[in-house]
């Protein structure tokens, strides 16, 4: 077990982040600030919070408030109440993943060292749909394998990963236990480059319940259409990933200016 986190009487706790003169109730101003600091790093997980009255002291509440507030992080999952030994922090692993390099889920977490881990929920093969057929460039009738799986970090839930691939490429899916692109590359079918489309969404009551969170609670919806070196389609992902344990980063480059030619300059003056 981790070391206690910061005393309350420490400065990590701003008893100025509840106050009676601000409109929102005061366990959800008190909710509110812990949630940053856990989602901030300033706490980590497995640390135990102060008791009920060193908060209360801390922050000139009472304790029926603190246990609110703490009640309320419980129910979304970030704290984790324990009989006989108080309240810990249970916060997912927060990762941050490049928009510019296209690798696996199983490589990111190693490159993070973290343990990526799988719960399957479906390898089959069937017919394309018409949807899957369109994107995929496939014929009517062409078959595909589908991999459906809940994608975990250190044995916690991070994404629902639904995968389709052209049986030409994936005639098994049962032969994926890890990396789908390992799998892929040692048939001679390499991922070359990838279009990703990202749009925030809230999760559904059962997906919710696959990622061990709330329903309601923030998450992304990701799109990914792979291919392969020659151009054609590998691989359509779709997936939802928990908004409170992913942050994804792109590189931006200001462009230089254009400096206008000589012609351009005597055709203005």
């Amino acid at each position: 077990m981790r070391n206690p986190a910061p005393n309350a009487a420490e400065p990590l706790f701003n008893n100025q982040a509840v106050s009676s003169a601000r409109a929102l109730p005061l366990y959800m101003q008190l909710a509110q600030h812990l949630r940053q600091l856990i989602m901030g790093g300033a706490i980590n997980d497995q640390d135990a919070l102060p008791a009920e009255r060193e908060l209360a002291e801390r922050f000139s509440v009472s304790r029926v408030t603190v246990r609110k507030a703490l009640q309320s992080l419980t129910d979304e999952g970030l704290l984790q109440q324990r009989q006989g030994a108080g309240t810990f922090v249970s916060a997912p692993p927060r990762v941050e993943q490049p928009l510019s390099v296209l690798t696996s889920f199983t490589e990111d977490m190693q490159s993070r060292g973290l343990t990526a881990g799988s719960v399957w929920l479906d390898r089959t093969t069937g017919t394309a749909t018409s949807d899957e057929a369109l994107i995929l460039g496939l014929s009517l009738g062409e078959r595909v394998s589908r991999l459906r799986r809940i994608r975990l970090a250190n044995g916690v839930p991070m994404a629902i990963e639904n995968s389709v691939v052209p049986s030409r490429f994936l005639p098994d899916p049962g032969a994926i236990t890890g990396s789908l692109y390992d799998v892929l590359r040692t048939r001679g079918h390499i991922p070359h480059r990838a279009l990703q489309r990202l749009s925030a969404t809230s999760l559904s009551e059962d997906h919710a319940k696959l990622l061990d969170t709330q329903p309601g609670s923030p998450a992304l919806h990701i799109e990914r259409r792979t291919f392969l070196p020659t151009g054609g389609m590998l691989e359509l992902v779709r997936s939802h990933y928990r908004g409170d344990a992913y942050d994804f980063v792109v590189e931006l480059q200001l462009s230089a200016p254009s400096i206008p030619s000589r012609h351009d300059s005597e055709a203005g003056s």
